[in-house]
């Protein structure tokens, strides 16, 4: 309703400007004819032109839909154990600031620009998810669209939907099984201002992952560099540090990484440690930028996966 309100502003303005500079143009002066006329016709143009890119933003804003899988989960020590760890060491980067997935961060602080508010959800049955299907949690996770078929923002910006089917059913079994905490999440959990939405209508926002609507499958569980590339699929490193992950790119809505090469000249036990102490091998700080300690919750076969795939994938 904000939005709207602003947009319906920046329409009034630009005719009101419009108007007066129509006036101005008639003016006896010629200061006032040509400088105050040609001033006025610049800045309606620069209203109009905000208001455009506004319309444009809500439009792509309400344009993301994806279907409703008919899926129901059913719990297992296995299903539940896998999805304990994919929750601590991918979901928990977000949702855990304030406790054990009860949400409540607003992602917007970690964005180099204002353009919003994007508060990440209360998971646990606390938060809305308890009104929601699996189906629902399934879509919002792989596609980021919540369960009134509304854009998640932030969702659809990280690589979460690359995770298999199965893993997406671990995780909705595990947290449906832990017991409620934390506030309620705001309704809606995201919030776009004015400047967002004229750079999301202006193309300058990073495009949101492509929904999927296939199955996904992934490999074995291991400490192989194949169960390494594909934990690297689903967790947001290229996010940071670039598609290839020899590092971050100017222009990146997320921190620069450094280029992950670096992990060649570390030994395994180096790593892990690196990831579970914030600490690297060289004796420097990692940066908190860098969620290593949801990384570091994996256990030493994930880690050692990662560290595999890292430590032979070819130079660029």
């Amino acid at each position: 309703m904000q939005n709207i309100v602003g947009l319906l502003a920046l329409i009034a303005i630009a005719a009101l400007l419009a108007w007066s500079a129509f006036r101005s143009w008639h003016s006896e002066s010629g200061v006032i004819k040509w400088g105050g006329a040609g001033l006025l016709a610049v800045l309606s143009a620069v209203a109009l032109s905000a208001g455009t890119l506004t319309s444009l933003g809500m439009i792509k804003q309400h344009g993301r839909s994806a279907p409703i899988p008919d899926i129901k989960v059913t719990a297992t020590p296995e299903l539940l154990a896998r999805g304990k760890d994919i929750a601590d060491g991918l979901c928990g980067a977000c949702h855990s600031h304030t406790g054990t997935l009860t949400g409540g961060y607003d992602l917007a602080l970690e964005l180099q620009f204002p353009i919003g508010s994007f508060v990440a959800a209360n998971l646990t049955p606390a938060g809305p998810l308890k009104r929601w299907s699996d189906g629902q949690i399934f879509r919002a996770i792989r596609n980021g669209v919540d369960a009134d078929g509304r854009w998640l923002t932030m969702m659809s910006y990280i690589r979460a939907g690359r995770l298999s089917d199965e893993d997406i059913k671990a995780v909705i079994a595990y947290i449906r099984s832990i017991p409620p905490a934390g506030n309620p999440t705001p309704d809606p959990p995201d919030h776009m201002n004015m400047l967002g939405l004229i750079m999301l209508g202006a193309g300058m926002l990073p495009p949101a992952k492509p929904i999927v609507l296939g199955h996904v499958s992934g490999p074995l569980k291991g400490p192989t560099s194949q169960f390494g590339e594909y934990i690297l699929a689903y967790q947001d490193c290229r996010e940071c540090h670039g598609e290839n992950l020899t590092g971050g790119v100017p222009g990146q809505l997320a921190p620069l990484g450094p280029d992950l090469n670096l992990v060649k000249d570390w030994k395994l036990a180096g790593f892990i440690a690196a990831m579970r102490t914030g600490i690297d091998p060289n004796g420097h700080q990692i940066s908190e930028q860098m969620p290593w300690r949801s990384v570091g919750k994996m256990d030493d076969d994930e880690l050692a996966a990662i560290y595999q795939y890292l430590a032979h994938m070819p130079n660029s």
